[in-house]
């Protein structure tokens, strides 16, 4: 284990927090929802400060932690695999989108990855709000490129951030 990667996790908490207050946390929940409007596709958002110690110890990966929370906020339990992740691990400063397998199948992983550094700029220069709504509404723009919205389609993931 990397001391250096240790330290960070051990103080994020509060810094996230600041960050992802209750106003940011509402107008990500109003973004995905906005956005979902535009797409057939499911988007959400999750944060987390810090990984617990016996994961960093492990090594795992903000990618492997991502695609753990896809799974732990049941994202690919759509209809039409149309379930997108965005995660944000504040300690790491890194951004994941993780996108279920009907929607993997029609975007490229670069165009996911385009996003993120964007988003990890916005970050960067502490403009958290900006860059997830950002992110948001470049997530929704390739959504509604490749699964349009169908008449009667359903909210099937809810809307709000979560902060883990």
């Amino acid at each position: 284990m990397k001391l250096s990667r240790l330290f960070p996790h051990v103080i994020a908490w509060a810094p996230m927090r600041r960050y992802f207050t209750p106003a940011v946390v509402e107008s990500i929940q109003r973004a995905v929802a906005e956005g979902e409007r535009r797409h057939a596709g499911q988007i959400r958002f999750a944060a987390e400060a810090a990984l617990p110690a016996s994961e960093i110890v492990r090594g795992t990966t903000p990618r492997q932690r991502a695609e753990q929370v896809f799974t732990q906020l049941r994202v690919w339990d759509t209809h039409a695999n149309s379930g997108v992740l965005i995660y944000v691990l504040y300690a790491d400063r890194a951004i994941e989108i993780v996108a279920d397998r009907g929607i993997a199948a029609k975007v490229a992983q670069s165009e996911w990855t385009s996003i993120c550094e964007r988003m990890q700029q916005r970050f960067a220069a502490r403009e958290f709000e900006r860059g997830s709504l950002e992110g948001i509404a470049a997530v929704s723009d390739l959504l509604a490129v490749h699964f349009p919205p169908v008449a009667g389609q359903q909210n099937e993931l809810p809307d709000n951030p979560v902060l883990l």
